[in-house]
């Protein structure tokens, strides 16, 4: 099993979220995606005027997304034992709040699985063919399983 995650959880969302324990569970499931060296990961939680912000500025798109996935590729010299920094996820509450109602999921299921898709976007995981649109869903639905939560592809009807 991989060394833990260092999660730095930054709440900036009037929404609620599940406590960082909670969050921070879902990154080290995570974890098991990803190579087995000590890593770190940023966690923001928003609303949705900086999500499109976020949107705006880095990818010159004017909406709020779900989630944000900002890799961080360098690679530079760290003390020994420091944890590689892997990159910040941004999910931004009110959007995932309204997609679990229209999917009927529940709010905590849909941002585990989002939280869990920007982690694996940071471990180089990709959508955009349909061969790594595969292999990605496939990663978070066992994820997912792991925590105990349904594929997420799938209607809980």
């Amino acid at each position: 099993m991989p060394p833990a995650i260092e999660v730095d959880i930054d709440r900036a969302s009037t929404v609620a979220a599940p406590l960082d324990t909670v969050l921070n569970t879902w990154v080290q499931a995570a974890a098991s995606q990803l190579p087995a060296v000590p890593l770190s990961v940023a966690v923001r939680l928003v609303d949705t005027a900086e999500a499109t912000s976020l949107n705006r500025d880095y990818r010159g798109k004017d909406y709020a997304p779900n989630v944000l996935s900002f890799p961080l590729h360098a690679d530079f010299p760290l003390p020994p034992d420091e944890p590689r920094p892997l990159g910040d996820v941004v999910l931004c509450l009110p959007v995932v709040q309204a997609e679990a109602a229209t999917y009927g999921k529940s709010f905590e299921q849909r941002l585990a699985h989002l939280l869990i898709h920007g982690v694996l976007h940071l471990a180089g995981h990709s959508h955009d063919e349909p061969s790594e649109r595969e292999a990605m869903e496939a990663a978070e639905t066992a994820v997912m399983a792991r925590l105990g939560y349904p594929d997420p592809y799938t209607s809980d009807e």
